[in-house]
């Protein structure tokens, strides 16, 4: 099980940034574009990007998003609220000792955890420490106001979490977001888990914007769809 984690830490691919001709690069220009369309009525300012289960591509999408956002040259904030198993830490190669959760406890400020990645407009925020409550510090008061904070200092945020049906941890985040994208493998994700993790985030009385699909075996890639 380590062996598998830790491969999927390191396959997190900031093709986007490095490869932003690719078909790959341009598929999430298109998830983009669609998100920008889905916000007619409301802004879609923060973006949670979860999975029914691990090893689907959900941190992948979650970065190369952001990074998309970036492109555009608005000012972004990649979040990682993954308390349990973080990674965005090893894309972007930097310490995870102070992050969310350092902010969370009041053991560090914002200003000063917030990391300027190598990408230009992309920030980040690691996870930080893995403390012994993760659902928590999600669903604490504390939480509710570091989203109003960073709401007001970013044009978009991403969020990666955990998988839907692995913690309770996206459900407690998914209704303080605008919107949700949920990634899942192409001849990975079994049709009924990945039903499964849409009930859930539907009964948190979340915006469930449509679904990625991972991994597809054929030119095209990645695409984005709208759930029916």
């Amino acid at each position: 099980m380590y062996e598998r984690r830790h491969k999927e830490k390191l396959g997190v691919n900031l093709i986007a940034h490095y490869h932003p001709k690719s078909l790959i690069s341009e598929q999430y220009r298109l998830i983009r574009t669609n998100i920008q369309f889905s916000s007619v009525q409301k802004k879609i300012k923060t973006i949670m990007v979860t999975s029914s289960e691990p090893a689907d591509g959900k941190s992948t999408t979650a970065t190369n998003l952001a990074i998309v956002l970036a492109q555009q040259g608005t000012q972004v904030l990649l979040v990682d609220t993954d308390l349990r198993k973080p990674t965005l830490h090893y894309a972007f190669n930097i310490s995870n000792l102070n992050g969310l959760t350092n902010v969370l406890t009041k053991n560090s400020s914002l200003e000063d955890t917030i990391i300027k990645t190598h990408i230009p407009k992309l920030d980040i925020l690691t996870s930080g420490p893995v403390p012994p409550n993760p659902s928590e510090l999600l669903n604490s008061e504390p939480m509710q106001s570091l989203i109003r904070q960073i709401e007001k200092m970013y044009e978009y945020i991403v969020f990666d979490t955990p998988p839907v049906l692995a913690v309770s941890d996206p459900q407690i985040l998914a209704n303080k977001c605008d919107g949700i994208v949920m990634v899942v493998g192409s001849g990975k994700t079994r049709k009924e888990r990945a039903k499964k993790a849409k009930e859930l985030l539907e009964k948190a009385q979340s915006h469930i914007l449509g679904v990625v699909m991972n991994g597809v075996n054929s030119k095209k890639g990645e695409y984005y769809s709208q759930y029916k």
